[in-house]
């Protein structure tokens, strides 16, 4: 899904080391959200 610039992204939760992340709880901030599906798979 693309966003053009200044839009707003839908709600989404994500898993993180210290518990779940909700995108709308840090409405207001500024937010990078970045993805490694690489990332730990171990090969």
């Amino acid at each position: 899904m693309a966003l053009q610039p200044d839009t707003q992204a839908p709600d989404f939760t994500l898993a993180s080391h210290s518990g779940e992340v909700k995108l709308s709880d840090l409405r207001g901030k500024t937010v990078v959200v970045g993805f490694h599906p690489a990332s730990f798979t171990g090969g």
